[in-house]
């Protein structure tokens, strides 16, 4: 068997290429030479918010700009993670499921319907696997209505999946569970695209990680990244920066038919608006780019219903392959509320393929990362398409150790940077869970 720090030397760092110009370095420059006081000012949000169980961050690193452009509360990647850091996710998985439930014994975990993404069942393993390190007797339970009995499923690698059939269980029937086991916690790693399960509904004395409220059902995207543009200008304000370097400009339309077309002039207008702002940034900035913008359903994941905008005549009158994209997301479900978020290029390139990082955490630790590399894709598109894959972020020490003896570009420091980044999404995101809970909970 391969040792932890044997792992290590087998994922090396992939060939990165970066065109840096002078506000990003200026901004790397700024957070490595602020690092203690970032800590501080981070460590003090989490006296008064508490962090997601787990997320992910899609970041854009421009050269100009680094900025998240998506927040995944129900990560699915941790298969892609750099197996060195496995130690460092099962130390911030203690850490989270104590704070919930200090006497933890038992864990549910409730994974997509995804039997056939081989990928995504290899996530799941992994996920059991560092929950069982973390001391937790860990059971998959299906929401699938044809898994009945236990079933056990082979993956590629030689680990095997037991999904078994949910049951409420309890005098009352209270509580959910598994025939003969009863959690204490369930995590959650559906984002309940379809809604809500009824089974998962109306639980008594169990911790439901995440909230239900985290699911796509009720959450926006819009809202997220409202709570981010407040977290990100109370935190450029700590450091002395322009919060835009960090901070991805949007509008949202809440009423749009791409089938019908209606919704198409509220579309129009907030295109134009957007890329008016952007445009006077980049003449602030003397950056020589043109700007766009990603029109994307403002609930939802996967990739789906995303398109790259240059001018506002785009979106007026799509022909029906584009309108069928648009129209419909995961599960099936239609799209009729749209965010329209500044597009922010990606200057980095892993494999001679376009590339972007993204940045798992688990509580409020940066736990690991990966580059998603589309080879088909450009600098001003959606990666998460067909055609990505994924090179593991194999830095050294990780997304929390800065090197001020090097360069603000080299290695230690960007991925310092890409965690600090990443962090302020995580605390957007507690933001939003906090202020999207249901009253009667």
């Amino acid at each position: 068997m391969i040792s932890f720090s044997e792992y290590s030397h087998l994922y090396m760092v992939p060939h990165l290429t970066t065109a840096l110009t002078g506000p990003l370095l200026d901004l790397e420059k700024r957070i490595l030479e602020k690092d203690t006081s970032i800590e501080q000012w981070l460590r003090s949000q989490w006296l008064d918010h508490s962090p997601p169980f787990y997320a992910s961050v899609d970041l854009r690193n421009a050269g100009f700009k680094l900025a998240p452009v998506d927040t995944n509360l129900f990560p699915g990647g941790f298969n892609n993670l750099n197996p060195a850091f496995l130690p460092l996710c099962v130390q911030a998985a203690m850490v989270g499921i104590e704070k919930l439930c200090p006497d933890a014994k038992n864990l549910l975990l409730i994974p997509e319907n995804h039997t056939r993404n081989q990928y995504y069942l290899q996530n799941v393993a992994r996920l059991a696997n560092l929950l069982h390190h973390a001391g937790l007797n860990v059971r998959i339970g299906s929401l699938l209505p044809e898994v009945t009995t236990a079933t056990t499923l082979e993956l590629p690698d030689g680990q095997s999946l037991t999904l078994e059939p949910l049951k409420r269980i309890g005098a009352t029937g209270g509580r959910l569970g598994i025939e003969g086991f009863d959690p204490c916690a369930i995590l959650l790693n559906n984002d309940l695209s379809s809604g809500v399960p009824e089974i998962l509904t109306k639980l008594h004395e169990q911790w439901m990680i995440p909230p239900l409220h985290a699911g796509w059902v009720t959450r926006r995207k819009s809202r997220h990244f409202s709570a981010y543009r407040e977290v990100a200008e109370a935190f450029a304000e700590h450091i002395g920066i322009d919060p835009w370097l960090i901070n991805p400009d949007f509008g949202v339309c809440g009423e749009i038919n791409f089938q019908e077309r209606t919704g198409e002039e509220c579309l129009a207008n907030n295109v134009d608006l957007l890329l008016a702002r952007i445009k006077s940034k980049y003449k602030e900035y003397g950056i020589d780019s043109k700007p766009f913008v990603i029109v994307k359903a403002d609930a939802g994941t996967y990739g789906m219903g995303i398109m790259t905008v240059h001018q506002s005549s785009e979106v007026i009158g799509l022909n029906r392959k584009q309108r069928n994209k648009m129209s419909v997301v995961k599960e099936g479900m239609p799209v009729t509320e749209v965010i329209i978020q500044e597009g922010v290029p990606t200057v980095e390139t892993v494999d001679d393929g376009t590339a972007e990082p993204v940045v798992y955490m688990i509580d409020r630790y940066v736990v690991g990362g990966f580059y998603r590399v589309n080879t088909s894709r450009g600098i001003d598109e959606n990666l998460n398409a067909p055609g990505m894959h994924f090179k593991p972020l194999a830095f050294d020490m990780g997304c929390t150790l800065p090197d001020a003896a090097q360069s603000p570009d080299a290695p230690p420091n960007r991925f310092y940077a890409y965690g600090v980044i990443a962090r302020l999404a995580l605390v957007a995101a507690a933001l939003e869970l906090e202020r999207s809970q249901p009253a009667e909970t």
